[in-house]
This record gives structure tokens, sequence and C-alpha cells, in this order.
């Protein structure tokens, strides 16, 4: 098949430095990268483990008591400014 196609500059540069290194013609050189991509090998796929961590646990009790703490802390600076 014959056909018209643009090649961005480093993509021309890879094919013609496959044509200086084996001494091939343009035409089998792009050839031949076009095959080595296609088949490029296989495709991984990345995956993160998960684990149970039990049931979820309700926090607001904690969520309270910090609030209380941060209200004293408040209180106790505003006194010691006084």
């Amino acid at each position: 098949m014959r056909t018209t196609v643009t090649l961005d500059p480093d993509v021309e540069e890879i094919v013609r430095s496959r044509m200086r290194a084996r001494h091939v013609s343009f035409k089998q050189a792009l050839n031949d990268v076009i095959r080595e991509g296609v088949a490029g090998g296989e495709e991984h796929f990345f995956t993160t483990p998960s684990r149970s961590m039990g049931l979820k646990k309700d926090v607001t009790k904690a969520n309270q008591v910090a609030a209380m703490l941060n209200d004293e802390e408040t209180l106790r600076k505003l006194a010691a400014e006084s």
C-alpha cells in the first residue's frame, strides 16, 4: 500500500537511525519500527493490593473531645493575656 504520512522530527530520526544501523531502506526501516511498536509486548496493569481494616470506627466522640480541649486551650491563652 502506498500512502503519504508526515512524521514528527523525532520519529523520522528513529527511522533514519534504524536505516543506518541495519543498512536497510527507509521503507523497510519504517515497516520494522511499526511492526515492533504494534507487537510491543504485554500491557502491564498497575494494581494496588487492598486489605480489610476491620469495622469503621465512629470518631464523633473523639472529635468532640478534641474540640473541647481546643476550646480549653484557647480560654487558657486568653486568660494569660489579660
